[in-house]
């Protein structure tokens, strides 16, 4: 089957079962399913955009590149982040710091340790994966994070920026300053 997304798909799909009616009595209804689906998730989609439209800390959130939509589901979600002191204990309170071992003359750093919120690390993740492949500004975080991703791969690169991500945006959040690029930093 030919490659195609949205209603290219239903058309190719429709062509090759012209002549099939046994295959075209199951694969309609199916089309059909997915077809309102879309139609549904479409509506979601409108919805989450118009909500966070009518949030002015959501709004100001999202001007960190990487941030869509999804700063609505950031800002539900890290509720109580705003009650933390410093901006650094974020990146601890999600889970995005490596695990310590020391014992002795051993002292050796762990993978993440994958504590507090799974969600909002999975965001914050995906707004970091988001920042390395999509987005085309150019802001001192993205190129922090593309020297990251050359030295030491994808996925640390992500996991590192997205931590990087939650303190800048825990610091915006409480000086209620947008992102400056040119930094990477909230300025007040």
């Amino acid at each position: 089957m030919p490659k195609g997304a949205g209603g290219l798909f239903e058309k190719n799909v429709r062509a090759l079962i012209t002549d099939e009616a046994e295959i075209a009595g199951v694969i309609m209804p199916l089309l059909q399913a997915r077809q309102m689906a879309r139609a549904k998730c479409a509506a979601l989609d409108r919805r989450l955009v118009m909500s966070v439209r009518a949030n002015a800390t959501c709004r100001m959130l999202m001007t960190m590149p990487g941030i869509g939509p999804t700063g609505r589901r950031v800002c539900s979600r890290a509720g109580k982040a705003r009650y933390l002191q410093a901006s650094r204990a974020v990146a601890a309170w999600l889970g995005l710091t490596p695990r310590r071992f020391q014992s002795g003359e051993t002292d050796y750093d762990g993978h993440i340790s994958r504590r507090g919120d799974n969600q909002l690390r999975a965001l914050l993740y995906e707004a970091a994966s988001v920042l390395l492949t999509r987005v085309r500004k150019e802001s001192a975080l993205r190129c922090w994070g593309l020297a990251l991703w050359k030295r030491l791969g994808f996925k640390r690169a992500a996991t590192a920026l997205a931590r990087k991500m939650a303190v800048v945006l825990h610091a915006m959040w409480k000086s209620a300053t947008p992102f400056d690029p040119r930094f990477g930093v909230a300025t007040p």
